[in-house]
């Protein structure tokens, strides 16, 4: 049976639609998922994509986390261990929400950052990254004025003796993320929130590679071995 992967629109969502593209090119089903509607439509994981929901007002995510689907998403995330991806303004809301801790604040500089950057594959014993190599490098497209992960000494600690940091910035710290931490995981490795994104890198012909696809593909894995 083919898997059915949710992606979340919120007011102000802006890579739903590539979301859901890398989805198929995965080889599942994209469902999609409105954010007044408290129902997820029995999907088997969801994804919180990219873009400025609800404007970005008071600060980014804030507002998303209140979102009818987003206690669904973490009623389920929590019981019944749901896989969940964040990817950028999706990162943030989990930040918000308490699935991931720590913070995304304005980038170092104040500058709003789009360009491809190299990430590290730190972590490759969540449900989001089984398909890498430990340590391998990947070119995804970063874009976002408040990127920059910020937490307290003992939970950066906490995440690196885990093993929980899931990806890093590996051409320099663009944004002034402490630790260069690009990516983040829950401590069952279930849930995983990433600043750059993967959706924009599926094919050689429309991205800087076809790198992010293994995100895709690795909770695809998941899915059909359950």
């Amino acid at each position: 049976m083919t898997a059915r992967i949710g992606v979340i629109t919120f007011p102000g969502t802006l890579d739903d639609v590539d979301a859901a593209r890398a989805v198929r090119l995965a080889g599942a089903e994209a469902v999609s998922l409105w954010h007044a509607d408290a129902d997820l439509k029995s999907v088997d994981a969801v994804i919180v994509p990219g873009g400025f929901s609800y404007g970005d007002y008071l600060r980014a995510g804030a507002i998303a986390r209140f979102a009818p689907v987003m206690g669904e998403v973490v009623r389920a995330a929590e019981t019944g261990g749901l896989p969940v991806l964040g990817i950028c303004n999706g990162f943030q809301v989990l930040c918000e929400a308490g699935l991931l801790p720590g913070a995304l604040t304005r980038n170092e500089g104040l500058h709003f950052i789009c360009r491809d950057e190299w990430l590290t594959v730190e972590s490759v014993s969540t449900v989001w990254t089984s398909r890498f190599e430990p340590g391998a490098q990947i070119l995804v497209p970063l874009k976002s004025g408040e990127g920059r992960y910020q937490a307290s000494e003992a939970v950066l600690d906490e995440l690196e003796g885990e093993g929980r940091v899931v990806f890093r910035y590996a051409g320099g710290n663009p944004n002034g993320s402490q630790r260069a931490i690009a990516g983040i995981a829950s401590a069952n490795g279930r849930v995983v929130g990433l600043m750059p994104h993967p959706e924009h890198a599926t094919e050689p012909l429309t991205g800087p590679s076809d790198d992010g696809l293994g995100l895709f593909l690795s909770v695809l894995d998941t899915l059909v071995s359950a």
